[in-house]
Parts: structure tokens; sequence; C-alpha cells
């Protein structure tokens, strides 16, 4: 019985591992230059302003062959948030009446489930943990694959792009000042670009030698 029972299970996990071998994963890096989360809200009726978080990292893994597997997680600074207005950025950022940015300098997402995938469309759905104020809540994206294929500027390495919408209540992450007379709800809006990891790191590499260069041969001007 005893032998019977390690055959079992070395069968089951030759199994899992072929499985996982027949899953064809990559792993991407977000490119913090062409990825946004931007947000808005209702002031009063009167106007709807909104708001960009600059700074986006994270990464994808990427399941080609069960795009329900792949998975996604963000992290952005809230230093980075720009309304394109200085002193409600600093009202934001620093007051403590929306953002806790101090104890918590950063908003991260998760994903948690990858569903409704419609290759044809190129939509799915995404489900994830949102942290804001060290407060998680599930959220739930409607998102579209705009493109998946080869980066000219990467050297044609594997790269990846999608759009996603979401509304949330900011009341939730404790960021309920002035609610209702300025809206609860926020609508939130995210592009993304991502590049496989191992070229986004050699094309960082490479603009960090070529910058190391230039600084090089201007100092060197400088003396002469």
């Amino acid at each position: 019985m005893k032998l019977l029972r390690q055959i079992a299970l070395v069968a089951a996990l030759a199994t899992t591992s072929a499985a996982a071998l027949a899953d064809n994963i990559v792993t991407y890096t977000i490119d913090p230059t062409h990825t946004q989360v931007s947000f808005s809200w209702s002031h009063v009726g009167f106007s709807t302003p909104g708001a960009v978080f600059a700074e986006v990292s994270g990464s994808i893994e990427g399941n080609q062959d069960n795009p329900e597997k792949s998975s996604v997680t963000l992290s952005i600074p809230v230093k980075s948030l720009d309304s394109h207005v200085p002193l409600l950025n600093e009202h934001l950022i620093e007051s403590g009446d929306y953002f806790k940015s101090k104890e918590f300098p950063d908003v991260t997402f998760r994903s948690t489930a990858l569903r409704d995938v419609n290759r044809e469309a190129g939509t799915f759905t995404l489900v994830g943990e949102l942290t804001v104020n060290g407060i998680a809540r599930e959220v739930t994206l409607e998102a579209k694959l705009n493109k998946a294929g080869p980066h000219p500027f990467y050297d044609n390495a594997l790269a990846a792009g999608f759009n996603a919408s979401t509304r949330i209540k900011r009341s939730d992450f404790g960021m309920g000042k002035y609610v209702p007379v300025v809206s609860d709800e926020l609508d939130v809006r995210v592009t993304v670009e991502a590049v496989e990891a191992g070229a986004f790191k050699a094309a960082q590499e490479k603009q960090k030698q070529a910058a190391a260069k230039a600084k090089k041969t201007v100092k060197s001007k400088k003396a002469k």
C-alpha cells in the first residue's frame, strides 16, 4: 500500500509539472513612462475635475495559453499625484484629509482573478485587492487588451498593453471628507504598457550607460 501511495504521489507531481510546463508564461515589466492611473469626481455638481498618478510600477505574469491564470501587480507612490493645481495637490497629499501619505506612502493593487476572457474582442474582467491608506478592498475593473506582440522600441521584444476602468467609493478607503457634497464615487481609468522583463531591464541598463557616457563627455569638454 505504501508503494502504491508513493507511485500515485509521483504520478500526481509529474502531471502537475507537465501542466505547468505546457503553459507559455511571459513576465512583463510595466513601463512607467507609458502607464497612467487617473481618476475624476463630481465637485458639488458644477464640474468634474480629475487627477493622475504620474508614477506607476509593477509587473504582469502573462499566461499566453490560459489568460485567466495571468496576474497583475501595481505600486503607486501617493506623492506622484498631480491634479495640475499645486494647492490641491498639497491638500490631497499632505493634509491627511484624504491620503495618509506619511503613514501609507503607496497605493497598491494585486489581482486575484481574471474572468470573462473574450479572446476575439480582447476584453476581460480583472478582480483584485486595492489598498489605499492601509485599507484593502476588492475592486473589479473592466479591461480591454489594446495590443500584444513585438515592441519596435525594445528590439521587437514581447510587449502588451491594456486599458481598464472601474468606479470606487473613496469613503471605503478612509477619504470621506465632504461626502456627499463632493461625490463619493471616483471614476478610475488605467492605461498600461508592459515589456518582457529581460528586454526592459536591458534597455534600462543601455540608457544608464548612455547617460553616464554623455555626462563623462560633458565633464571632459569643460575640463578643456
